[in-house]
């Protein structure tokens, strides 16, 4: 396979993969450039690959997780940042929590973000998502359990209703 087909059949997946991960659109589409530029250059050896595009997320995680180690990038920490600058009004309740899920999902901690994505998003086992992130897989399972624990809290209809 070459890098273009590979592009073309992939890239929909790997920047949706992106988002979740980063928050934001320009941050993920920021963040799979990275990658498909450094993807490129090693093509040779990632094209033969049984599954490439396991390689490139793999690629696309750990350039995630080592945003937060360079100064000279910047992703946003709240959601207010997150929000496009002429919302459109949205009537479907749906897209109004997955936003709001969205927005709590970029508040945590990145690690225990990227457990959550591989294990919901991308279907991935405690063992699985350990080796993708070199832990345990109990500390995938304590980073999930706090992870999701925040949610709970933070996505209460209690704590909303005192929010809006």
């Amino acid at each position: 396979m070459t890098f273009e087909e590979f592009a073309a059949e992939w890239m929909p997946g790997v920047l949706r993969f992106a988002a979740v991960l980063a928050g934001d659109r320009a941050t993920a589409e920021d963040l799979a450039q990275e990658v498909l530029i450094r993807a490129y250059s090693r093509w040779d050896r990632i094209g033969c690959l049984d599954r490439p595009e396991l390689y490139v997320r793999k690629m696309v995680l750990n350039e995630f997780l080592g945003w937060r180690r360079r100064s000279s990038r910047q992703i946003p920490a709240d959601s207010a940042a997150l929000e496009p600058a002429s919302p459109a009004p949205d009537h479907a309740q749906e897209y109004t929590e997955r936003e709001a899920l969205l927005a709590e999902l970029s508040k945590l901690p990145r690690r225990q973000r990227a457990v959550l994505v591989l294990r919901y998003y991308e279907d991935r086992g405690d063992t699985e998502i350990a080796e993708l992130l070199g832990c345990s897989p109990g500390t995938v399972r304590s980073h999930a359990s706090r992870a999701l624990a925040t949610l709970r809290v933070e996505m209460s209809p209690r704590r909303r209703a005192h929010a809006g």
